[in-house]
């Protein structure tokens, strides 16, 4: 057996190793929350200036970016992260193989953005698609970068990279904005963070190299990568269903609504979430020769994230109101219903999420792919029956009702691989769910007496009842947890 950097008595990985995952996460996190400080300060200033109809219009291109996005070639870069013997001939293939695939697909989303305009009856699509398409053509320099650092563990060189394109994007869309561009804002404020961040992931990485375009030895990349990208197609189809229905059913101003609730009450899960998974997953590939640490690791992450997921969600569904209003002004206010639903729907869709990254690091993917074929199975029908019941209303309940069996049924298949009981799940979880039933109660009671004041206030009167309320329940049922966290952040070995 390799060595493994955790200790297989224990379980327990390595003060080294664990103090090398902790600045990982620290970069990651930390450079992550000032580059999202940063974009949702523009976005919010964006969105005041835009119309509802302008983000509709987005929204229409963003699924076919999701759907052909899922093939540009991430997934064999997590085969390369996964696989610790690769060498520089896998990375040169990884490079080539990159290039085919998005090369490919750019030409074939030109070539059909007529076809999608004409789905959802805007010609103004197919102009969008096309200039969209100029993001595939960094994907290969971005992916190879990110492949290289995440192997080595070098968190603090992707973080860089990810904060100045943040700050580049967020800068983009100001000024597109301001200076009258419309929808053609949200075009281009992302190519020129994709194009940002693809070169200088490329350059801290010192990733150029010459592309391989000999495939022959690249079984083992395309076999891992190809179960991951099946389980990606899926994914799109439990995940983007919603936009295919409403788009299809709702005005270009109904689905700006939608699409807008769902991006606000998404933020955590869409946002902070995954550069966690990031470097969970690298950390869970490096201790995969022992199950306990992997288990462990898995447990503490659960701790960690859903202490801070379940407050910022719950809160978010209690304050939608007097939020919207004063971050977006009270034109989006029609869109505060459907925050309070989907908001509500968004720990289990953070539950979920972790399950994928230490199942598929430990050579399992197909249990992530599982999923996302049931959750294929489950979301659209329920975003088709709720769009026939009511309309946007509907769809925001579908995520409701469907999200909770998806991830219950996610944790019975992933938790016996992962090593962890159902019993070690629930016991990370009750704390923060029991605090959050009781911010929710608090920040209720609150509003019974806030209701008059302006928007402003209400929502500091809301959320600091509930940042307080939520902060003593937990030093009431659980003060270990918010030790766990101040020392983990104190770098504190235990």
């Amino acid at each position: 057996m390799t060595a493994s950097p955790a200790s297989a008595s224990t379980g327990t990985p390595a003060p080294e190793f664990r103090d090398q995952v902790r600045s990982a996460v620290i970069w990651r996190s930390g450079t992550q929350i000032f580059s999202q400080l940063v974009a949702w300060a523009s976005t919010f200033l964006v969105i005041r200036i835009l119309s509802p109809s302008d983000y509709g219009l987005y929204a229409m291109t963003g699924v076919v970016m999701v759907l052909l996005g899922l093939f540009n070639g991430y997934s064999f870069a997590n085969a390369v992260i996964q696989d610790r013997t690769a060498g520089k001939e896998q990375l040169r293939q990884l490079f080539g193989l990159l290039i085919v695939i998005n090369g490919a697909l750019a030409t074939l989303q030109v070539a059909t953005a007529p076809l999608v305009a004409a789905y959802f009856g805007q010609p103004m699509v197919t102009d969008l698609l096309r200039a969209q398409a100029l993001i595939y053509l960094t994907n290969p320099f971005l992916a190879l970068g990110y492949a290289v650092l995440s192997r080595q563990m070098d968190f603090r060189k992707q973080a860089q990279v990810n904060m100045a394109s943040a700050v580049l994007g967020a800068l983009t869309a100001l000024a597109g904005a301001l200076a009258g561009l419309g929808v053609w804002t949200l075009v281009v404020a992302p190519l020129v963070t994709f194009t940002s961040r693809a070169f200088g992931m490329a350059a801290l990485a010192r990733a150029f190299m010459w592309p391989s375009f000999d495939f022959r030895a690249a079984r083992t990349i395309a076999n891992y990568g190809g179960v991951v990208m099946l389980g990606q197609i899926f994914w799109f189809l439990q995940t983007q269903a919603d936009i295919m229905v409403a788009g299809h059913v709702l005005t270009a101003g109904e689905l700006g609504y939608y699409t807008t609730a769902l991006f606000l009450a998404q933020l955590f899960v869409n946002k902070v979430v995954p550069p966690l998974n990031e470097v969970a997953f690298s950390a869970y590939a490096r201790i995969q020769d022992d199950p306990a640490a992997v288990a462990n690791g898995f447990l503490a992450s659960v701790r960690v994230v859903m202490l801070l997921a379940i407050p910022f969600c719950l809160g978010l569904a209690a304050v939608s109101e007097p939020a919207i209003a004063t971050m977006l002004g009270t034109k989006w206010l029609p869109a505060a219903p459907l925050v309070t639903l989907l908001a509500l729907a968004m720990p289990f869709m953070t539950l979920h999420v972790m399950f994928a990254p230490a199942t598929s690091a430990i050579g399992r993917p197909g249990i992530a792919t599982r999923s996302a074929i049931l959750g294929a199975l489950i979301m659209p029908a329920a975003f088709l029956t709720g769009v026939l019941v009511d309309e946007a209303r509907g769809i925001a309940l579908a995520w409701l009702l469907g999200y909770p069996l998806l991830t219950a049924i996610t944790a019975h298949w992933s938790l016996p691989i992962i090593g962890a009981t159902k019993r070690q799940l629930l016991a990370a979880l009750w704390p923060p769910v029991l605090a959050g039933g009781v911010m929710i109660g608090a920040v209720t009671a609150a509003d019974m007496v806030a209701g008059s004041l302006s928007p402003v206030l209400r929502l500091v009167l809301l959320t600091a009842t509930g940042g307080v309320s939520y902060g003593l329940a937990m030093l009431l049922f659980a003060p270990e947890r918010l030790r766990e966290v101040l020392d983990y952040a104190r770098r504190r070995k235990s």
